[in-house]
């Protein structure tokens, strides 16, 4: 298994009291594909999305799930305004190697991040995780 410390990818986690299917075929059409659209027992509905196309760093991948919110109008854009969770989430696979390693987000993507209210939220993966399968627990959260 390498044991190098990387990128994975970036979600957008959903959380709304409203239907979130029209608002995932939207994103669909420009392809950020929803990995899973629920409507849970609590009565909310969670979504979760991510690019097509993956990149090394998470500000392209970020950049262009923003391009899509940005381009919602109407109805699209009021049931993004009502979603009480909007948050970016960068997961990252650990390892010991490099003894150092960092990545950024420009202050222009944080900025529009912030413009359209979302947050954002580091996930960090043991080298276990891709052996098992299982969750992992570790986070580090901040809003932007």
């Amino acid at each position: 298994m390498d044991d190098t410390i990387r990128y994975l990818n970036t979600d957008l986690d959903l959380t709304s009291g409203d239907d979130l299917t029209a608002l995932a075929a939207a994103f669909e059409a420009q392809v950020v594909s929803p990995l899973d659209v629920t409507h849970g027992e609590d009565g909310l509905w969670y979504a979760t999305f991510e690019t097509d196309k993956q990149h090394e760093q998470p500000d392209p991948n970020i950049a262009a799930i923003r391009a899509v919110i940005e381009s919602l109008a109407g109805p699209l854009r009021t049931v993004w305004s009502g979603c009480t969770r909007r948050e970016f989430n960068i997961g990252y696979a650990c390892g010991s190697k490099p003894w150092a390693f960092n990545q950024g987000l420009s202050s222009q993507l944080l900025g529009r991040m912030a413009a359209v209210g979302a947050s954002q939220r580091i996930t960090l993966y043991p080298p276990a995780i891709e052996k098992t399968g299982e969750p992992c627990a570790i986070r580090v959260s901040g809003g932007v």
